[in-house]
């Protein structure tokens, strides 16, 4: 049976907790907490994802009660936004009607969480940045966690079957041992890239940019690993199809300076104390509201 919240006699909704909940588990998993242990964590999130749906009802009260002040250049400008993001104008009326909404709603939505921003603001705008001793003391404390992983600097043609058939995959697998003679004949990676690659990244000669271990699927990260600086790789099946890595650069895990990591680390401090500023504002509100749970 789902528990009852109520707060000042007004009932949460299900789908804010759901709200809650879902943001909460984006940011572990954005942050690179292991499935299994989210799953393990269920219980103690879904009372944190109640507590922070508690809180925002009370923040969007306290806004409204304050009748702060939002012109109508900023509800636009976010509007804007908005439309831009789900990919115009016909998509954002199709999100609208998929939420069962119309944009005044959405609108007066937009307004109520400009006002809660401000809210916000006002509560941490006491809270000051942390000075240089603070930034160079965390960093002595958490050494461990400024290392520079392992990364390398890579191309890659990639060459996909055009159906599910054997004779497709042979094909695919023939034209790109075809590729690959080429270029350890003199031809530039690069250039092949550009005029075989299947792969987006073709249109820039091949690169991915540099990339850590585990951000490429297992075969392509065993591969490109495993190779020397200069090397041109065998054939490599992966789910995407045939692919020729060219390994262009390479560096070891190593520990990040101060300087390389002061800016993290001001960041790190003062999000953190500007959530404590309103946790601490949130906690206030609740001491003076009526919260039932049944």
């Amino acid at each position: 049976m789902k528990q009852k919240i109520t707060v000042n006699g007004q009932v949460i909704p299900e789908d804010a907790i759901q709200f809650e909940m879902e943001r909460l588990v984006r940011f572990y998993t954005e942050n690179g907490v292991p499935e299994a242990q989210i799953k393990e964590q269920l219980p103690e999130l879904v009372k944190r994802a109640a507590d922070q749906a508690v809180g925002t009802k009370l923040l969007m009260d306290e806004a409204t009660k304050r009748n702060l002040d939002v012109s109508e250049d900023e509800i636009e400008e976010q509007l804007a936004k908005v439309v831009e993001q789900v990919g115009g104008i016909d998509a954002f009326k199709a999100a609208l009607e998929q939420q069962k909404i119309d944009e005044v709603e959405f609108r007066e939505q937009l307004k109520q969480g400009r006002r809660v921003d401000s809210l916000i603001q006002d509560a941490v705008k006491s809270v000051c940045d942390p000075v240089e001793d603070e930034l160079k003391k965390y960093y002595a404390d958490h050494k461990d966690d400024f290392k520079k992983a392992e990364r390398v600097l890579a191309q890659h043609i990639l060459v996909s079957p055009d159906g599910t058939e054997a004779s497709s995959k042979d094909e695919a697998r023939q034209k790109i041992i075809g590729i690959r003679e080429g270029i350890v004949g003199g031809k530039d990676f690069s250039a092949e890239a550009a005029t075989h690659s299947m792969c987006p990244s073709g249109k820039e000669g091949g690169s991915l940019g540099w990339f850590a271990r585990g951000m490429m699927v297992p075969e392509f990260d065993t591969a490109v690993f495993s190779m020397n600086v200069g090397d041109v790789s065998d054939v490599i099946e992966t789910q995407f199809g045939f692919h020729l890595i060219q390994k262009t650069d390479h560096e070891e895990s190593a520990e990040a300076t101060y300087e390389e990591s002061r800016e993290k680390i001001l960041e790190l401090i003062r999000h953190s104390k500007r959530g404590e500023a309103v946790t601490a504002f949130v906690d206030s509100l609740k001491a003076d509201a009526k919260i039932e749970y049944s």
